[in-house]
């Protein structure tokens, strides 16, 4: 009888090996690049945060005239307090990316915050953008702006514009700190990472999301192609480019999500590098898990505008992103320990 030899990580190729050694080591000091992306994420939140604390103070900069945010102030600014408290993580994420004490951060700690953060900032960097083009190549100004009174056009770009640099700094940082950290865990393919590496739970939980995914996936294309159902009557007579754009994102945001998650727990042969599958997992996961659970809070909220009630249809859909999102988070969650206690 032959021998079973037990399995084991493959060794680092030596290119990522040299690459590795090239790495600063952890715990040093940020150099001039990783300061000045500090300084830009911090920068970044204040345009957003000093128009929040000023909107609490009663100030009505940026909002016209019959907004529905002057129909409920106190809900306008308990809404505020918590999205300046979400903000201002972000200064503590940037000081915690680039100070030695921050390498010595339990995993969870950070990785936690930083999934949320990537999930909710990355449709806005690619969505504004994208609709800006869509606008410009249509000659429709305001393809970027909600068709009733609700904010100012340049609070959108304000706010939208400094939440990119959030999104693109704060991203590069994370990716530098993940390098120096835990580098060694994206080394190599997929093809060749050790089979105990995602067990039968795992794939179990991933292909579970799969089909909880079937159904957000079915009506994103549906209203991308044209169908009305489960939307609300204001959706239906407000329909526009940023409309299709949006969901078009979400779609795509589904499939990457679930598709390279699934990569990485059902390890078929492939030449796919292994941290290019983890960034677009990560990514996609976040968006989905974290955009769905917002709106589903959101569709919770009491309407008394028949118009804007938020369909059944919709309240499914949003609930099936947010299950769909975080159980491919914690099948991610658990390749990533298993190949850390495997290194």
């Amino acid at each position: 009888m032959t021998k079973t030899q037990p399995l084991r990580s493959p060794a680092p190729r030596a290119e990522d090996r040299r690459r590795a050694e090239d790495r600063p080591r952890a715990g040093g000091r940020a150099g001039p690049a990783r300061r000045a992306l500090r300084v830009v994420a911090i920068l970044a939140c204040l345009p957003y945060v000093s128009l929040k604390i000023a909107w609490m103070a009663g100030s009505e900069i940026g909002i016209p005239a019959g907004s529905v945010l002057l129909e409920h102030r106190t809900a306008m600014i308990v809404g505020n307090a918590v999205t300046v408290a979400a903000d201002a993580l972000v200064v503590v994420l940037a000081l915690l990316l680039t100070r030695p004490w921050g390498q010595r951060v339990p995993a969870w700690l950070l990785a936690l915050p930083m999934w949320a953060a990537t999930g909710l900032l990355a449709p806005i960097t690619t969505g504004y953008p994208l609709q800006l083009a869509v606008a410009a190549l249509t000659g429709d100004e305001a393809a970027a702006a909600p068709a009733e009174p609700f904010l100012h056009s340049w609070v959108f770009a304000v706010v939208y514009g400094g939440f990119i640099l959030q999104a693109l700094s704060l991203g590069t940082l994370f990716v530098l700190y993940a390098r120096d950290r835990w580098g060694h865990l994206w080394l190599g393919r997929l093809g060749e990472v050790s089979a105990r590496t995602a067990g039968p739970g795992v794939r179990a939980t991933a292909l579970a999301a799969t089909v909880v995914a079937l159904l957000p996936a079915t009506v994103h294309t549906m209203w991308l192609c044209g169908a009305t159902e489960g939307l609300s009557a204001r959706q239906i007579a407000e329909r526009d480019a940023d409309f299709t754009v949006l969901e078009a994102q979400w779609a795509v945001f589904l499939f990457v999500a679930v598709a390279f998650t699934l990569f990485l727990v059902l390890r078929r042969p492939t030449r796919l590098r292994a941290r290019t599958a983890l960034a677009l997992a990560w990514v996609g996961s976040g968006a989905v898990g974290c955009w769905g659970a917002y709106l589903s809070l959101v569709s919770l909220m009491p309407d008394n505008d028949p118009a804007k009630q938020v369909t059944a249809l919709a309240q499914l859909t949003y609930a099936g992103e947010m299950i769909t999102g975080f159980l491919l988070a914690a099948c991610l969650a658990v390749v990533l320990r298993r190949r850390s206690a495997e290194a």
